[in-house]
């Protein structure tokens, strides 16, 4: 009798384990802050970004960015959280388990931007893609217009073991 049911004991934990697996892909759990000084054209130019990000499958449990560029003679910074009305959807991405990527997106820009005090129409998209391959997140913003007129947020890679981050 022990030997019936061995087997499937094993079977069990082996899908027990796959399971724990293909969630875990999908889980974002982070917090980061970066900054780099650069050159633009001989003007000092100042990036700094930080941030805590929990996403579970598509479910946005913490989402907190505040990017910000400051040059010699003027800067602009804008945020985003989950105060704006974010939705995350979990899109496929054909590789293994050790990688997931999302689409963290507002629910209604227009409504965010007025939030902000900015009433123009154009631009009240805001779409952020979040790619993790093993322990690295790139996060490649497409919000041209949530804060103001122009691009708001840094492209940027997080080691998530250090902590580093590279700006694209």
């Amino acid at each position: 009798m022990r030997r019936l049911f061995s087997p499937f004991r094993s079977l069990v934990a082996a899908i027990t384990l796959l399971c724990a697996a293909s969630v875990g892909a999908q889980t974002l759990d982070t917090k980061f802050s970066c900054s780099q000084v650069g050159d633009d054209g001989g003007d000092r130019i100042t990036y700094a970004d930080s941030g805590e990000i929990h996403l579970d499958g598509s479910d946005v449990k913490t989402f907190r960015w505040e990017s910000a560029i400051f040059r010699s003679t003027h800067g602009y910074d804008c945020d985003i959280d989950e105060e704006d009305g974010l939705q995350a959807e979990v899109r496929s991405n054909g590789s293994s388990g050790n990688s997931a990527a999302w689409r963290v997106a507002l629910k209604d820009g227009a409504t965010a931007r007025a939030k902000r005090g900015y009433n123009f129409e154009r631009g009240v998209n805001c779409t952020i893609r979040l790619e993790r391959t093993g322990n690295t997140v790139k996060m490649l913003p497409t919000c041209p217009a949530l804060c103001g007129s122009r691009l708001n947020f840094s492209e940027l890679s997080i080691d998530l073991d250090s902590g580093v981050c590279r700006y694209e």
